[in-house]
């Protein structure tokens, strides 16, 4: 993990909707990491990384892997239907907090590139991003 990415995380204020934003935030970085149709494990671990920090704001008995699995399963669907725009439009309208908004961004480029490699969707869902949220 990068320690500017860290840092972007460290102190993230999400006010009044908390736990929507947390979910829209795993689903914007599940749609990163579902684009290019490979789910690996460094992806995954990348997400579970980055939200390790989120962990702690999220409401008693709210089981994180289950949110993830919620996530995913939002992100794949989008990909598969042709949706992809529409789910990028609403996790826009779903996360309010700027610092949030840019450091979603920079964590979608992390999670772009824990693969190490570079596909075509990626590179044009990250334009779409940044044009959002950074």
């Amino acid at each position: 993990m990068e320690p500017r990415l860290a840092e972007l995380y460290r102190g993230v204020a999400v006010h009044a909707t908390a736990d929507d934003e947390h979910l829209a935030a795993l689903e914007l970085l599940c749609l990163v990491m579902a684009v290019d149709t490979r789910l690996d494990e460094a992806e995954v671990a990348a997400i579970r990384e980055i939200s390790a920090d989120w962990r702690d704001d999220l409401p008693p008995g709210t089981p994180f892997e289950q949110l993830l699995g919620r996530a995913v399963a939002s992100a794949q669907s989008a990909v598969a239907e042709g949706r992809i725009t529409d789910l990028l439009d609403d996790l826009d309208r779903r996360i309010s907090s700027n610092v949030l908004r840019r450091a979603l961004f920079s964590a979608a480029r992390e999670v772009a590139g824990a693969d190490n490699e570079e596909f075509a969707s990626e590179t044009g869902l990250l334009e779409d991003i940044a044009v959002r949220f950074s």
